[in-house]
C-alpha cells in the first residue's frame, strides 16, 4: 500500500509580481493571475480524493487551498500547520531581491552558492544568535514528515504551502541534503507528488521507500517546462526516457537486449514530439540502442538539421542472465535476490551483469561530457536515454549513492528539465522532472510500471 502526497506551491502573489522577499512576512495575497492559476491547479486535481488537505497559514497558502477545494468533488477540511510555513528570513522579508543583493552582496552570494552555511545575527530573548534559515527549514520539513506520514498511511493527502519548505519536503523525503536547497525548483502553482510505503511512525522513509513519482509540474497553468531563470549561463537538458516496449508491458526485463518500441511507445514518442516541438533543440545524444535512438529520431522529426550523437555508455544497465526472464522466472533461479534488487539494490550484482555502480560510473561520466562540451552555452540539448540510466543521473545531481535508485521515477515517454545555470562550475538545477501529462491529459504517471 503507498500514502501518495501531492505538493502545491501557492499561486503569484504581490511580493512575487514586486520580486520581493517574503518569508514569513504575512503581508502578501494572491494576484490575479494567481488566483487564475490556483483554479487551473484545482482543475487538474478534480476526479482525485483527498483525505486531508494541509496548508500553510500564510495568506497567499491559505488563498490557494481554498480556491482549490472548490474544484475538488468531495473536499476535505483546509488543516492550517504551522510546520508548513516558510522559511524565515527575518532581515530582507519584505525587500525587493535587488536591494538584497546590493545591501548584502557576500550574505546573498553565500544563499545562492552554499545555502545550508547561510545564516543571519536575529536578536532574541535570549539575545543576538546566528539563524540558519535552511538547515532550519530542513528541520522543520523532518517534523512534519514525521508527524503526517504516521497519521496517514494508505491515503492521498494534499499540501498547499511554499517555494522554499516544498523544497525541503522534498528534500528531506528523499535524502537530499541542504546544499541542494537551490538545486530544486518549485514554481508557482507547481504540482509535485511523492509516493511512500513501509512507513514506521516517527521516523523518516528508507530511501526505497520513497518514490519522486513527478516533480514541478506546470502545463496545467500554460507553461510547459519551467522558463530559463534570469541570468543564466549554461545549458539546459532535455532528459527523456524512451517509449514502450512490448517487454516493458509485459514485465520482461530487457537490459541490453535490443528491443524495439511497440506502437504504444512509438505513439508516446510522437506525443513527446508534440510536447518539445515549440521548444527550440540545439543538439541531441541517444543510447545507441533501438528503443530510445528510434524515440530520440520521432522528437527531432519537429526539429530538422538535428545531428543525432550516439552515446554507448548511455546503454542501459547489463541484466545479465536476468535478461529476457519474467520476475517470477527470476525469483525460481535466483531466490531472494529480486526482493534484494527492489530493498537493497546498491547490493545486487546482476548475474553476469553490472551493479550499479558500475552504471553510476559509466552514465555520470558521459553526462559530464555533455556539459563540459556546451559549458556556459545558453543551448538545449536533447538526452534520450533508459530507465536505469535516467535515475543514475538523477540521483548523481544531488550526490545520491546507489542505495537512492528508486527515488526516482521515470515513466516512458517522460520528460525531465535540468538545468546548470553557472555551467558544471556551479551545482544543477532539477527544473521538473518525469512530466508525462503530455502522454495522458493527467498529472499522474499512467505509463505502464515495466521492467528495466
Amino acid at each position: 500500500m503507498t500514502t501518495r502526497v501531492i505538493l502545491v506551491r501557492h499561486g503569484q502573489s504581490t511580493y512575487n509580481a514586486q520580486s520581493r522577499i517574503q518569508g514569513r512576512l504575512d503581508a502578501s495575497v494572491l494576484t490575479e493571475k494567481g488566483s487564475v492559476a490556483a483554479q487551473k491547479v484545482g482543475d487538474a486535481l478534480n476526479g482525485l480524493k483527498f483525505d486531508a488537505l494541509y496548508c500553510s497559514p500564510l495568506q497567499r497558502a491559505k488563498q490557494t487551498a481554498q480556491i482549490i477545494v472548490t474544484y475538488l468533488s468531495d473536499p476535505p477540511k483546509v488543516e492550517p500547520s504551522d510546520l508548513l510555513m516558510e522559511i524565515d528570513l527575518p532581515l530582507w522579508a519584505g525587500m525587493e531581491r535587488q536591494a538584497v543583493m546590493e545591501q548584502f552582496p557576500q550574505e546573498y552570494q553565500t544563499w545562492h552558492d552554499s545555502p545550508h552555511e547561510f545564516s543571519m545575527l536575529v536578536s532574541t530573548p535570549e539575545g543576538e544568535k546566528q539563524h540558519f534559515p535552511v538547515l532550519a527549514l530542513f528541520e522543520q520539513a523532518k517534523q512534519f514528515w514525521r508527524e503526517i506520514l504516521a497519521r496517514h498511511q494508505n491515503q492521498t493527502v494534499l499540501l498547499v504551502a511554499h517555494n522554499g519548505i516544498n523544497r525541503c519536503l522534498i528534500a528531506t523525503a528523499l535524502g537530499i541534503q541542504p546544499q541542494f536547497y537551490q538545486s530544486v525548483q518549485q514554481s508557482n502553482c507547481g504540482i509535485s507528488i511523492l509516493n511512500f510505503t513501509n512507513i514506521i511512525p516517527g521516523e523518516l522513509p528508507k530511501p526505497a521507500d520513497v518514490q519522486l513519482e513527478s516533480m514541478n509540474l506546470t502545463t496545467h497553468v500554460g507553461h510547459k517546462v519551467p522558463s530559463v531563470r534570469p541570468g543564466h549561463q549554461g545549458p539546459r537538458l532535455l532528459l527523456v526516457r524512451h517509449g514502450e516496449t512490448e517487454w516493458n508491458r509485459m514485465g520482461q526485463f530487457q537490459g541490453q537486449i535490443d528491443v524495439p518500441l511497440n506502437d504504444n511507445g512509438r505513439e508516446q514518442a510522437r506525443k513527446a514530439a508534440e510536447f518539445l516541438k515549440e521548444i527550440k533543440i540545439d543538439f541531441a545524444v541517444t543510447s545507441p540502442m533501438a528503443r530510445p535512438k528510434e524515440t530520440a529520431e520521432i522528437i527531432l522529426q519537429n526539429h530538422p538539421g538535428i545531428e543525432l550523437q550516439l552515446e554507448p555508455e548511455f546503454c542501459e544497465i547489463s541484466h545479465g542472465l536476468w535478461e529476457g526472464k519474467f520476475e517470477a522466472e527470476i525469483e525460481q533461479f535466483y531466490p531472494g535476490l529480486l526482493e534484494e534488487w527492489k530493498i537493497a539494490p546498491q547490493t545486487v550484482q546482476m548475474p553476469e551483469g553490472e551493479n550499479l555502480q558500475q552504471v553510476w560510473q559509466r552514465s555520470l561520466i558521459a553526462w559530464k561530457q555533455i556539459v563540459e562540451t556546451y559549458n556556459h552555452q545558453n543551448v538545449t540539448i536533447l538526452v534520450v536515454a533508459h530507465d536505469a540510466i535516467n535515475k543514475a543521473l538523477l540521483c548523481q545531481l544531488f550526490n545520491l549513492p546507489p542505495d537512492h535508485f528508486w527515488n526516482f521515477k521515470q515513466g516512458n515517454g517522460a520528460v525531465t528539465v535540468i538545468d546548470y545555470p553557472q555551467g558544471i562550475e556551479g551545482l544543477p538545477v532539477l527544473q521538473a522532472d518525469n512530466i508525462t501529462s503530455h502522454l495522458s491529459g493527467s498529472i499522474l504517471d499512467k505509463t505502464a510500471a515495466g521492467a528495466l
